[in-house]
């Protein structure tokens, strides 16, 4: 059995979300899936039909991944830079690819899946499980999501990665007691009960009316902000009612544009810099949530990358009722 270059292309979302959950990076990803795309053109000639093609190219985007991760440090989130700041604190940048990104939804979750299959998908690129894996070494990570999320055996992992089937099964096992530790697992942080929308709707229109109030009443005792370029990051509702009403209330006047990011309730959000001006590119928002609470609240900053990936346009028109 031979296959052709068109065959490829059908399968880049499902790698860009395998390859995302090894790297934390959207960037990243979709550079190790055009990588893994040149690299099976090559190859074609050689692909005999042993295993499915979709599992062929698994195998190669997989080793790619692991080429990358060699020479590489883990990304990070903010909540584990150390202890908690105070409202007052520095804001301290670090370079962009120091942090765990966020991926849309449509790049990581192909569309022809089924709702069990785009479930477990979406629970698998939320940001607290990606962070969580970056704990692993990459091997262990990449057994740990071959055998996991993609359902594979020992003997196919071991196959992959040049290992053992015991290295694998010890690899899988070191994998699960790390995740444990954590306290994390794929639907960390996932409420998916019928208050997720009111929830969702009181936060846009507590946001948009800057209600500071309004928002800290939607937040867990135990919720976490952050704001990644910066290493800044607040625990605890009165940590962040400090915030909005002090520094962070130059989101005053902010617009929300719904998306789909990380598997999570996400936005992209709008500032207008100066009264009856457009609406220019902020950050991308993504809101966890639990018990009918807000746990987590991000907002990457990293505006001119990542406004693209999600499709946002590059402004909205000024708002005449300001």
């Amino acid at each position: 059995m031979t296959a052709d270059a068109d065959q490829l292309e059908p399968y880049r979302t499902a790698l860009t979300g395998h390859c995302y959950r090894m790297l934390g990076s959207v960037t990243d990803a979709e550079d190790a899936v055009q990588e893994t795309m040149v690299k099976a053109w090559q190859n074609l000639h050689r692909f005999e039909g042993r295993a499915s093609l979709k599992t062929w190219l698994y195998r190669i985007a997989t080793n790619v991944c692991l080429d990358a991760l060699s020479d590489k440090s883990r990304r990070f989130r903010p909540i584990e830079e150390g202890a908690a700041s105070s409202p007052d604190d520095p804001l301290i940048t670090r370079p962009r690819d120091y942090w765990i990104e966020p991926i849309p939804d449509a790049r990581a979750v192909p569309a022809d899946a089924s709702p069990l299959e785009k479930t477990m998908l979406r629970q698998s690129i939320r940001l607290a499980f990606v962070a969580a894996l970056q704990h692993l070494p990459p091997r262990q990570r990449a057994a740990l999501l071959l055998t996991e999320v993609l359902g594979w055996s020992a003997a196919e992992v071991a196959e992959c990665v040049d290992m053992t089937v015991a290295a694998v099964n010890s690899a899988l096992q070191r994998a699960r007691a790390t995740l444990a530790s954590l306290n994390v697992d794929r639907a960390d942080g996932a409420d998916r009960d019928e208050p997720e929308q009111g929830l969702v709707d009181r936060y846009v229109e507590a946001f948009h009316r800057y209600d500071v109030d309004a928002l800290v009443s939607l937040l867990r005792e135990d919720a976490v902000m952050s704001m990644p370029p910066y290493s800044f990051w607040l625990r605890g509702p009165e940590s962040i009612r400090a915030w909005l009403n002090g520094r962070g209330s130059v989101c005053r006047g902010s617009k929300l544009v719904p998306i789909e990011a990380s598997g999570s309730v996400a936005f992209g959000q709008y500032h207008a810099t100066e009264p009856g001006g457009a609406y220019l590119p902020w950050g991308v928002v993504v809101i966890d949530h639990a018990d009918g609470r807000i746990v987590s609240w991000n907002t990457f900053l990293d505006k001119e990358t990542l406004f693209p990936k999600f499709g946002l346009p590059p402004s909205l028109p000024p708002d005449p009722t300001r």
